[in-house]
């Protein structure tokens, strides 16, 4: 980012956050303009997402068919990179066999929604969103104004229809994730070549295609340009490349200029017609932006103040919309929900928040299956505790196959998830934070795609929640020595205060001895262990 683009920011901050404190309570009422004013003023994260804590994504779509992780779509297009060899040995070579045709070869033969949603809801979701669409530029819906759509192209279905219908059926609130903001430049390895090697200088097929080479074809009447969004020049590669080094150099240089150049003009207004038209169709209550702030500038302030009108009227003036953003400041954490991507927080936060992650990788990947590369059901319980005593949720990813499966690895998963809901659920659904987030030696770096990092968690780790008088405290872990000892009710603590009347440990159901000393609060556990990991109930009065 550029030093007078970074100043013109700092004004714009400035600006925002003194005009939304001068905002009169008047204006809450109002419908929402597309500014960040406008946006902050009168909004409000609904009890609803505060309530649900655990959201579960199906970060689903064409890239999930080669099963070869993430980014496949522009990574395919970078001699040089592993994926790109993937490609060359499984389907030829990108001129001939681009991207475009693993679209078509997505084939939906394994997904039953239905039943996808009832797996979900047993590990503890409250909320599943539906990815609508990636960097790779495919409408995973019914889309008015992109024909390349699931409905045109590959499984030829409704995707997100689907998702809709069973989510709501089963009384969960339906949400959509929009990442096609970033497609203008993340495609601009399409129009690339390989540097070295036989096919030295001949152009992907982005670069050579056009709607009449269509003809006759399974994508006659589609226009390659509209998929891949023609050239931008910035990652388009120069004269003077001739080996893989020079085109690694080159990408390297630009890698991030996509997260902060603005697109052309068409695409942005392309961008804004096909989320509003998502937003209407579909009707949900949570829309996940994949940027940094709001997509594509004005065109992300308008989709959101669409949003958030729109959804006032699905629900008779009350508005239970949520939008989240990437590395917010804090004026723009008051119009939308700040999202931590693959990250932490080290604090308890005062404002709403979430956290988004995946089981595996964000898109399938064989590899991680076969290597048994899964989160556990105790990594994303023991994250899931840390988010939610820090005030905040946690969105997670579930891997799924190109045919629609969820692989036995990550149903097993989810079914031990549900086996500690089950038990401990009440200590997460509907709690509020305490005046503490926790204790313990475990200390997370504030930040986004940091978690591979962090150290993980011992007994000696506490979390706690609220709910009405009752205090919980969530243990990382369950300690060898029979003791849960609470440290923050040490003698002096602002914590030690009330009257503790009752300590169970869920799933035990009998009270358990316990007992106050200088160093804090002391239970004896049973040696019947519930579930992978200790939740204590604690009663009394005052405590809270």
């Amino acid at each position: 980012m550029n030093q007078t683009r970074r100043q013109m920011l700092g004004s714009a901050a400035a600006l925002s956050g003194a005009a939304i404190a001068a905002q009169p309570a008047a204006a809450q009422s109002s419908a929402f303009k597309p500014s960040w004013e406008s946006l902050g003023a009168s909004y409000q994260t609904p009890d609803w997402f505060k309530d649900a804590k655990l959201g579960l994504w199906s970060h689903w779509g064409p890239q999930c068919v080669p099963e070869s992780g993430d980014w496949y779509g522009r990574h395919m297009y970078i001699q040089g990179h592993w994926q790109y060899d993937a490609h060359i040995r499984k389907y030829g070579h990108p001129a001939h066999f681009g991207f475009m045709e693993i679209m078509n070869q997505w084939k939906v033969t394994e997904w039953d929604p239905e039943a996808q949603v009832k797996l979900f809801q047993n590990a503890g979701a409250k909320y599943i969103v539906s990815m609508a669409n990636h960097h790779d530029n495919l409408d995973m819906y019914d889309s008015k104004f992109h024909k390349w759509n699931t409905l045109n192209v590959g499984p030829k279905m409704d995707i997100v229809g689907r998702w809709e219908k069973a989510v709501k059926a089963a009384g969960l609130r339906f949400g959509v994730s929009n990442h096609a903001a970033h497609a203008w430049h993340w495609w601009q390895t399409a129009y690339g070549y390989d540097p070295e090697g036989p096919m030295r200088g001949v152009r992907y097929d982005a670069a050579r295609l056009t709607k009449a080479d269509g003809k006759g074809k399974w994508w006659e009447g589609l226009d390659p340009q509209e998929l891949y969004t023609g050239t931008h020049g910035d990652m388009v590669p120069p004269d003077g490349i001739t080996s893989i080094a020079d085109m690694q150099a080159h990408h390297n240089t630009h890698s991030g200029q996509w997260l902060e150049t603005s697109p052309n003009a068409w695409y942005a207004k392309q961008w804004l017609l096909r989320q509003n038209d998502l937003v209407d169709k579909y009707k949900p209550d949570f829309v996940y932006y994949d940027n940094y702030g709001l997509p594509l500038e004005q065109a992300g302030l308008d989709a959101t103040a669409h949003f958030y009108n729109q959804n006032r009227k699905w629900h008779d003036g009350k508005l239970e919309a949520v939008a989240t953003g990437k590395k917010l400041e804090d004026w723009q954490k008051r119009a939308i929900v700040d999202d931590v991507e693959r990250g932490f927080s080290d604090r308890l936060r005062q404002d709403y928040w979430q956290t988004c992650t995946c089981l595996g990788d964000w898109h399938y990947d064989r590899g991680l299956y076969e290597r048994d590369g899964y989160k556990t059901a105790k990594d994303v319980i023991q994250r899931l505790t840390d988010v939610v005593s820090k005030n905040g949720n946690m969105l997670l990813s579930v891997p799924q196959r190109g045919s629609g499966e969820v692989d036995e690895k990550a149903t097993k998963i989810l079914q031990d998830m549900a086996s500690w809901m089950a038990v401990n659920g009440e200590a997460i659904f509907a709690t509020r934070v305490w005046n503490i987030y926790g204790e313990g030696p475990a200390r997370f770096t504030e930040g986004m795609q940091n978690e591979s990092a962090q150290k993980g968690f011992g007994p000696q780790d506490i979390r706690y929640t609220t709910r009405g008088d009752t205090l919980y405290a969530l243990g990382q872990d369950w300690p060898d020595n029979g003791f849960m000892s609470l440290t923050a009710f040490a003698e002096g603590a602002p914590q030690r205060k009330g009257n503790i009347e009752r300590v169970e440990l869920l799933g035990h159901g009998a009270p358990l001895d316990f007992g106050l000393s200088v160093n804090g609060l002391n239970v004896r556990l049973p040696d019947q262990r519930p579930t992978f990991t200790p939740v204590l109930k604690i009663s009394g009065s005052g405590l809270t």
